[in-house]
């Protein structure tokens, strides 16, 4: 059950409000029609007011903002809801006399209306000459006119308003004067509301997305042990999504989980994307919170917490990596290639896309800095002699181009410049502080610290250079994989090599449209050379990491994806005994 702290911190979170209000003002030449020196702006004909109600945090109205200007606001957005024939431009207040058909103005503004094109919110371009209208109604649509023979005018075309509708307009203009004046007053206050409501809004828009995975799972073999059982475990996550421009995006994630991963020889091999939450006793945890916009055609990502590679970067493996840990491939090795998940955290990037137009089809560089623990100022959090902070801490620097030929094939090749503190894994997506997970997601121990077979830990610097390729055969059929080779420096200590790769086939909308059958096998991060005093004696066998998963999309909102994960020599130990995980993952999205 969620914590009474993950619902009121929803009931806190601020909501979006927002106001539309549509005016064209009319300058009449004062040369040609004697109009009264304030001019009545007037509202589209097709439009109506849209204001919506501010939530708890929004701030109040200011002091001159009356109730009675907030009411105004909603009798104009309410009138004439029972008539479906109502004219939706500025409705009456009060009771008033109503102009009638028969009445000279009536058909005077109905001929000029006609002749003029003045209202364009009816599909027949008339004036709805059966009905009554109130005066303010006639007014608005007078002023319709008036605003119409005016651009006439202005544009050199005045040849094309006869004298006689001139004569008309100043006398309706003469007889109408009133209402014009009171419409005025009446728009200025909606004007003025509307303002006032939009200069206090959090947002103009906010999007809550969801979604809740739960997986009964389990492993066998002999290396797995006795301690492994068949789990239920679920993780839940709530993100806001919220835009102030209209092409930017501000993600707030909460999440929690109670997942916990098996054991595997004492490796991370065979993780599942699930096993990702911050926590597992179901406490609630800021998981991601990391904003976006566009400066030209340049994507800027900026996070401040739990920012990953695969959020800005192609990561070229289509259909096995789901983003969200719900709708792809069953582990963390199988979404992407392990390049990706070296370093995270605080930090951001850029993408920059070019060649859009020919061969080259959203072909793009990307550039990025990461720290792992960012946001811790001294040796604090259980962090002994330890570089922290932003710049001197743990952190991940991304260099990326990525090409796509057509719309067939896309290719990647990807450096990646890391820098660990003694007994930080080097592919744990930044979670050494940044994130609650505490460890890596992906590869055997020996490979996320090499320096754990010698005397004691210490610090890593590593360079990783990854290739990736995607290449879709048909609308049925997609090809994907990849290779990443990481050079380790044990500093003052030594070096090691870690290898990795992979290559799957994907079967989209295989049975059902949205469901998707993925293969792949490969090798999850290896450690292969080790070239330190002490290091005589590490096994560095190869072990296969093998899945395959069918998501069976049951509805928009929900899925079903069983599948089996089959890794030989766990631990890359050849005297460790295959383990095999099986799992049914149900993923629901709102």
């Amino acid at each position: 059950m969620m914590s009474k702290v993950f619902w009121q911190a929803l009931l806190l979170y601020p909501a979006a409000i927002g106001a539309t209000l549509a005016i064209s003002p009319v300058v009449m030449a004062a040369d040609e029609l004697k109009i009264a020196e304030t001019s009545i702006p007037v509202l589209a004909a097709e439009q109506k007011l849209k204001i919506a109600q501010t939530s708890e945090k929004a701030q109040a109205p200011a002091a001159n903002t009356t109730v009675d200007d907030l009411s105004q606001i909603n009798n104009y957005s309410n009138e004439g809801k029972g008539d479906n024939n109502s004219i939706a431009q500025v409705t009456s207040v009060s009771q008033l006399s109503d102009v009638q058909p028969t009445d000279w103005a009536f058909q005077a503004l109905q001929s000029l209306v006609e002749r003029y094109g003045c209202i364009a919110g009816y599909p027949d371009g008339t004036y709805r000459g059966n009905r009554a209208t109130t005066r303010y109604e006639f007014a608005a649509g007078l002023n319709a006119c008036l605003d119409r023979v005016n651009e006439l005018i202005a544009t050199a075309t005045a040849d094309a308003v006869r004298r006689e509708d001139l004569a008309t307009l100043q006398r309706l203009q003469e007889e109408f004067a009133t209402e014009l004046a009171t419409l005025r007053g009446r728009v200025d206050s909606v004007e003025a509301v509307t303002a006032e409501l939009e200069a206090n809004q959090f947002s103009t828009t906010t999007k809550l997305l969801g979604e809740v995975v739960g997986a009964v799972t389990d492993a066998f073999g002999d290396t797995a042990g006795d301690e492994n059982n068949t789990v239920l475990q679920a993780r839940a996550r709530l993100e806001f999504q919220s835009s102030f421009s209209g092409t930017d995006i501000l993600h707030t994630r909460l999440a929690a989980g109670n997942a916990i991963t098996f054991a595997t020889g004492g490796t991370f091999e065979g993780q599942q994307t699930f096993n990702l939450a911050p926590s597992t006793n179901n406490s609630v945890f800021l998981d991601w919170a990391a904003y976006e916009f566009s400066v030209s055609k340049v994507r800027v990502y900026l996070a401040a917490v739990g920012g990953l590679w695969a959020d800005f970067v192609p990561t070229v493996n289509p259909y096995f990596e789901g983003f969200t840990g719900g709708n792809g491939a069953l582990s963390t090795f199988a979404e992407h290639n392990s390049i990706y998940n070296v370093g995270g955290g605080a930090g951001g990037g850029i993408n920059i896309p070019f060649g859009e137009r020919g061969v080259l089809g959203a072909t793009s560089i990307s550039l990025g800095y990461f720290a792992d623990n960012g946001n811790v100022p001294g040796t604090t959090g259980g962090l002994v002699n330890g570089d922290l902070g932003f710049i001197n801490g743990d952190f991940s620097a991304l260099g990326q181009i990525n090409f796509n030929l057509g719309d067939r094939l896309g290719i990647a090749a990807t450096y990646v410049r890391g820098y660990h503190n003694a007994g930080d894994g080097i592919f744990d997506i930044g979670s050494s502080a940044s994130r609650a997970i505490g460890a890596p997601i992906v590869g055997t121990s020996e490979a996320n610290d090499p320096s754990s077979l010698l005397n004691g830990a210490t610090k890593l610097s590593t360079d990783s250079y990854g290739l990736s390729a995607a290449l879709r055969l048909s609308d049925r059929i997609s090809i994907s994989g990849w290779v990443t080779k990481t050079d380790v420096e044990l500093i003052d200590v030594g070096s090691a090599d870690v290898w990795s790769y992979a290559l799957g086939v994907a079967f989209p909308d295989l049975g059902k449209e949205g469901s998707v059958l993925g293969l792949i096998a490969g090798v999850e991060p290896t450690l292969r050379d080790l070239d330190a005093a002490g290091a005589d004696n590490f096994d560095n066998e190869y072990g296969y990491h093998i899945e395959g998963f069918y998501k069976y999309q049951l509805t928009d909102n929900i899925s079903v994806t069983p599948g089996v994960i089959w890794l030989t020599s766990p631990g890359q130990s050849e005297d460790s005994n295959d383990i095999v995980i099986g799992t049914l993952r149900t993923t629901f999205t709102f």
